[in-house]
């Protein structure tokens, strides 16, 4: 692609939201990060993402910036961009896209925050793949899922909501109000949680003496932290974890066929850790013989954690 044409990439997820401004190749010339504010209603956020638009368009890099796309976590009205509900967020009928074409006077898009990611990863990941599935996995799980090379929203765009799918019904309790969805085992929430239960029990260990020496309560990053160093602990949550997100996986490739399942958001940076459980568990649950009906691979997302940035800026591009 060679007119150079660019767009701002917003990604709002639970914890933190991303910005970016984005070319038509993918290349990030600019981006910035916020962490998502404790009171996360419509008018608060409407502040924090106008600022960061006037940040970016303040760079060098913005200069003729021509959209704006959002990624949001929650259910999103396509292509009408109002956020109608968020189970980790505050916000609810959010008009985002009114409020940022009014303020910025450019055309926005909005859509969910996995759809976005997993299109990054479909147009610009290490290999093209027309019918896959990206599950993002940080505050919650997300699912961007691409079929014959395009997003797939269902009828009223909202669709795709593999993080609650139910996988145990008399699981943990999860943000949107049901039990035992797929978020509420094997997200950075769940970990977190799991993690919190192991330090209460195991007050010497290597979770929570990690969280002491910072001060606070246990995060899924000390979790991480205390795998990556060999605890057996922590490793041992990620089993589960990492097992309870392949039978997920499992239960979208039964009714999917796809060409590979990619694995994004912050907890892949924890790599096989969790990759490893995820892709036994996935073949464990499979539906079918796998020579009759294989088994697409497990595989870390190319952007991880920028996909959805990425995602929102090349969605602006291609639809205004």
């Amino acid at each position: 692609m060679t007119n150079g044409r660019r767009a701002i990439g917003l990604d709002i997820g639970g914890t933190k939201v991303a910005g970016a401004i984005v070319g038509e190749d993918g290349t990030v010339h600019a981006e910035l990060r916020r962490n998502t504010p404790d009171t996360s209603d419509a008018g608060t956020m409407n502040d924090l993402l106008c600022d960061m638009v006037d940040e970016l368009r303040a760079d060098p890099a913005g200069a003729g910036v021509a959209a704006i796309g959002v990624g949001a976590a929650g259910i999103v009205q396509w292509p009408a961009g109002r956020i109608r509900w968020a189970p980790n967020n505050e916000y609810e009928n959010w008009d985002v896209r009114g409020v940022l074409e009014t303020a910025t006077g450019l055309p926005t898009v909005v859509d969910n925050d996995g759809n976005v990611a997993g299109l990054a990863e479909a147009r610009l990941g290490d290999t093209r793949n027309d019918d896959m599935v990206l599950l993002t996995v940080g505050t919650g799980v997300g699912a961007g899922i691409v079929l014959g090379g395009r997003i797939y929203r269902g009828p009223h765009g909202l669709g795709a909501e593999v993080g609650h799918m139910n996988v145990n019904p008399d699981g943990p309790l999860c943000g949107c109000g049901n039990y035992g969805c797929l978020e509420s085992v094997a997200s950075g929430t769940a970990l977190t949680r799991m993690g919190r239960s192991a330090a209460a029990h195991d007050p010497d260990g290597a979770i929570a003496g990690l969280a002491r020496a910072d001060g606070g309560e246990v995060t899924g990053l000390h979790v991480t932290t205390a795998a990556l160093a060999g605890d057996a602990t922590a490793r041992s949550l990620f089993q589960r974890l990492g097992r309870a997100l392949g039978i997920g996986i499992a239960g979208i490739n039964a009714i999917f066929e796809f060409e590979v399942v990619l694995i994004g958001g912050g907890l892949v940076d924890a790599g096989e850790l969790l990759l490893e459980p995820a892709r036994r568990a996935a073949r464990e649950f499979h539906y079918g013989p796998p020579e009759v009906r294989p088994v697409p691979p497990v595989l870390p997302a190319t952007y991880k954690g920028d996909a959805g940035k990425i995602g929102a800026g090349l969605l602006a591009l291609e639809e205004t």
